[in-house]
């Protein structure tokens, strides 16, 4: 299945992050084995543990909603955060960054879904971190892009409008003269619904039961 999905997203020069949560290292060495370096954890218990386990070049995402608590934990390694939903929660990143003397690159989330239980910021607010991160308003953060989640809906004309929200934000900063240089990413898109957002134009897509199964 690995071969098939790369096979799909090569003409859209996207990045597969295959998302590992609950499944055991040996799983994850599996597909490490035949060439994946992406990996996405929603628990930081489980990212840190398979951290410490696994080969060193590997490239971890936290994906999930993270608690400032737990920043500490992955701050030394984590290659990308992806839901960064609040100012609380970028200060505490960049406190933590300057800690393990890096910097550390994040993905704004937009709250695109129609579902209240859906996390993610307002078209305001996001246009506000923004532009603060790209004052250098924190010194240990690199905004990279955008993450947005779909509503888990059978509608596909829903979750493509959904879709271009994201992509028409992700546009908006990058035309500004403010955008940082390094903000190319848009993580939208599933093993539900990732071929709608290739064509709404992702840049990494996030798949879990497609590649290791149904949890």
């Amino acid at each position: 299945m690995l071969e098939t999905i790369l096979n799909e997203i090569e003409p859209y020069d996207a990045t597969l992050v295959a998302v590992s949560k609950t499944k055991p290292a040996a799983r994850i060495e599996e597909m490490y084995q035949l060439g994946q370096r992406h990996f996405g954890e929603n628990r930081v218990q489980e990212l840190v543990e398979k951290y410490e386990q696994l080969p060193k070049d590997i490239l971890w995402h936290q994906i999930g909603h993270l608690q400032t608590n737990k920043v500490k934990y992955i701050a030394p390694f984590v290659h990308l955060i992806h839901a960064v939903d609040s100012e609380k929660l970028i200060n505490k990143i960049d406190q933590e960054a300057e800690k393990s003397n890096r910097n550390i690159n994040i993905l704004l989330q937009l709250k695109i879904a129609k579902e209240d239980s859906k996390y993610g910021l307002s078209q305001d607010d996001l246009l506000k971190l923004a532009k603060d991160i790209s004052d250098y308003k924190w010194n240990h953060i690199n905004l990279v892009g955008l993450m947005g989640m779909a509503s888990f809906v059978q509608d596909k004309r829903q979750i493509k409008e959904e879709f271009k929200v994201l992509k028409n934000s992700f546009d908006h900063i990058k035309s500004q003269a403010w955008c940082p240089s390094e903000f190319s990413e848009i993580s939208m898109g599933m093993s539900g619904d990732y071929k709608i957002a290739l064509e709404e134009g992702s840049t990494m897509i996030r798949a879990g039961s497609l590649l290791f199964g149904s949890r």
